[in-house]
């Protein structure tokens, strides 16, 4: 009896440490940001996985004052947090901010995959954080206002 307890135990702590080994924390302090591969003037930090794979991303975007991303889809379906500023959001294909509404620190708004959406933000710089499964994209509805084509 008294084996079969301590084996027990081990068994108990070795799973309890290897669950700890398998949790990821990110501090704000170590955010790593930069320049947003798309946005220029946008910067962005990774906090979790790798975009390029097909696995759970966790991503910080700040945006500066009065940006503006045009009418886009993504492959992926997306959940997006406001973590500061003021971010407008809408759907559509077609940029009309009065179609859309503007979003304070904690809101969430979730976007199915492939669903057009455009932003945008107002007179101070905006954070958003963005939750969605690998591997990341971006399709401009016009083509033209890819920014990676100017």
């Amino acid at each position: 009896m008294n084996k079969s307890f301590v084996a027990a135990t081990l068994i108990a702590l070795a799973s309890s440490a290897m669950a700890q080994d398998a949790m990821k924390v990110v501090k704000p302090d170590g955010l790593t940001w930069i320049e947003h591969p798309v946005f220029r003037g946008v910067q962005t930090a990774i906090l979790i996985g790798d975009p390029t794979k097909a696995e759970t991303i966790v991503q910080r975007v700040k945006f500066p004052p009065n940006y503006k991303v045009p009418p886009h889809t993504h492959p992926y379906a997306e959940v997006v947090t406001v973590m500061s500023g003021s971010f407008g959001n809408a759907m559509g294909e077609k940029f009309d901010p009065s179609k859309g509404e503007i979003l304070k620190p904690g809101s969430v708004f979730a976007l199915p995959a492939k669903h057009p959406h455009y932003v945008w933000t107002t007179n101070e710089e905006t954070m958003v954080q963005i939750v969605f499964t690998g591997p990341g994209g971006i399709v401009f509805i016009d083509p033209a206002d890819d920014p990676r084509k100017k």
